[in-house]
Parts: structure tokens; C-alpha cells; sequence
């Protein structure tokens, strides 16, 4: 039995992404659909979207084996809510597979069941949740993020493939790609994938380092190495690095390899320069390397990417 924990103001996809893959995952292996939705206050609990969906109370979970826990504008809420925390907790004492899907991990880490654990959300929420949690071991570029029997999930849409993931588990990858190709998903996304949307983040950068993420996109040819972008930020390596992560939530290295990534997946898609010249102008050098972190960010290698762009 799935059960999907909401509360007023929980973000509708959050819950219903997942209600689906595991509905469809259950009929395609022959199983009735056993997924239920759960609140604190049984009935008609309103979404941010102003649609409703009917749970039945957390008592009725006995039967529970997955706990999915939703995001949404509510979270804040529902993660001070003691009756809400204490089921999360009962649920992960008797061995629930637990997952969050986008700003649902506040829930988790409110209840304390991601202190020493990996895990993810929405890229937006990064600083803010390193500040708040910082027993967490946060992967803020992950989509989704395994760690033992606790799951979570970037944002919204993430939660799909996280749930996909899950289906995997419990079905068999066949099964979870028969389920994808249901819901008309190009693919199934890894958990290593990172969040696009954080690539985007630093094109437009802000803060205290903007003149500096915008001096690195400029000179994406020479090394970049962190002494280099600590001596250009007129500060030590070592604490360039901590103020850097604490403003934008990844290391100097990841960050640079983002703008690397950005500016070849432009010159990818736009242009037939070939791939050993494109390494070798944004930074990567050898195109394996490239091809590496393309699968990382994208699931597929820049070939690939270019070949969608011009069927497009």
C-alpha cells in the first residue's frame, strides 16, 4: 500500500505524480491499485491550487509499506505540526519506505529522520535549507536522492521520476519503463541527473559573487581553478570556499563546471563545431570529460543532444 501524506496547501502535483506512476506501475504488473492519500484532519483537503483531494486520517496507515510526503506553499505548517511529525517518525520506526518530493523533505528533516542522511529538494530552497538543517547532508543538484529506506526529490516533476524509481524497485525496470512510456515520458531521469533549473540559476547570477560567475563565464577556456577565483574574489582559498557554498549552495568547482556545461550545451545544439572543439573551448578539454558531465546533467551525451535538437 502507497500512502501520499498532504496538507492545506500542498502543491496538487507533488501528490498526484506519484499517485499515478503508482497506480499505472500496480495495473501493468497485475495488481489492483492500492494508493491512498492521508492528512492529519480526514476529508477534503485543499491544494494551493484551490482543487481538492480527499485523505483519510493518519490512523488508517497501518498498512502503509511507502509514505510519500508532499510540498507545497503549506509546508512550513505542516512541518510545525507535532502530530504530523510524530507520524512521520512512527512511520520510519517501523521500517515505511519514506520519500519527499520537493519541499516536502522539510517534513522529514523537521521530524529529524534526515540528521546524518543524504538528500535533496527544490534547487531555490538550498540556502535556506543548508541554514536551517545543516545535519543534512544536502545534494542540492540531485534530482532525486536514495539513502537506505528514505528517498527524496527535487521539484514537483521530480518526484515522478523518483517515483519511477521506486516503481523499478518494486516491479522491475521493465515494468517501471513500461509505466514511463504510459505516462509518455521521453525517459526515466536518474537520480545523478542534476537539476537543469539550477544550471539556469547561475546564467543570471546574483549575491555577493555575480561579478565573479560572470567573469568565469568569460574566461570558461583557462583552468578556473578555486585558488584562481579566490584570488580574483580577493580572498583565501579556504574561506572563499565556505562563503561560497553558503551564498550559493555549491562548491566553486561545481559551479564552474555548470557554466562549462551551459555554454557546450548552447554550442551543441546551435552550431556543427565539433565536439572535440567545443571541449576544448569551454574548459573541459577532453571530450570524455564532456561526456561525462553531460550525462550528469542532461542523462544523455552532447551527440545526443545535438541529434534531439536537429530532429526538433
Amino acid at each position: 500500500m502507497i500512502g501520499v501524506l498532504i496538507f492545506p496547501d500542498f502543491q496538487l502535483l507533488d501528490a498526484a505524480g506519484p499517485i499515478s506512476v503508482f497506480e499505472i506501475a500496480q495495473r501493468i504488473s497485475g495488481q489492483l491499485p492500492a494508493v491512498r492519500t492521508l492528512a492529519v484532519t480526514p476529508g477534503a483537503v485543499r491544494s494551493s491550487s484551490g482543487v481538492e483531494m480527499f485523505a483519510r486520517g493518519i490512523g488508517s496507515s497501518r498498512a502503509i509499506a511507502t509514505l510519500i510526503v508532499s510540498g507545497g506553499p503549506g509546508v512550513r505548517a505542516a512541518a510545525r505540526c507535532d502530530k504530523t511529525l510524530d507520524f512521520v517518525r512512527a512511520s520510519e520506526q517501523r521500517g515505511v519506505r519514506i520519500a519527499s518530493v520537493c519541499s516536502g523533505a522539510y517534513i522529514l528533516a523537521e521530524a529529524g529522520i534526515l540528521d546524518g542522511r543524504r538528500a535533496t529538494t527544490h534547487w531555490q530552497r538550498t540556502q535556506h535549507f543548508l541554514k536551517t538543517y545543516p545535519k543534512v547532508k544536502l545534494e542540492p543538484d540531485r534530482i532525486f536522492v536514495r539513502d537506505g529506506n528514505i528517498w527524496s526529490s527535487a521539484g514537483i516533476t521530480a518526484g515522478i521520476d523518483l517515483s519511477l524509481a521506486m516503481a523499478a524497485e518494486d516491479f522491475g525496470d521493465e515494468g517501471a519503463r513500461k509505466t514511463a512510456r504510459q505516462l509518455v515520458l521521453h525517459e526515466r531521469r536518474a537520480g545523478g541527473q542534476s537539476q537543469f533549473s539550477s544550471l539556469l540559476e547561475l546564467k543570471a547570477p546574483a549575491g555577493r559573487f555575480a561579478p565573479l560567475l560572470s567573469w568565469a563565464r568569460e574566461h570558461l577556456d583557462t583552468p578556473l581553478t578555486v585558488d584562481d577565483m579566490a584570488e580574483r574574489a580577493g580572498m583565501s582559498s579556504r574561506h572563499f570556499t565556505r562563503a561560497f557554498i553558503a551564498e550559493t549552495g555549491t562548491t566553486p568547482s561545481k559551479a564552474v563546471e555548470r557554466l562549462r556545461i551551459e555554454a557546450a550545451r548552447q554550442r551543441v545544439q546551435s552550431s556543427s563545431e565539433a565536439i572535440e572543439r567545443v571541449a576544448q573551448s569551454t574548459g573541459f578539454r577532453d571530450p570524455e570529460r564532456m561526456r561525462r558531465a553531460f550525462i550528469r546533467a542532461f542523462g544523455q551525451p552532447p551527440q545526443s543532444l545535438r541529434r534531439a535538437a536537429r530532429a526538433g
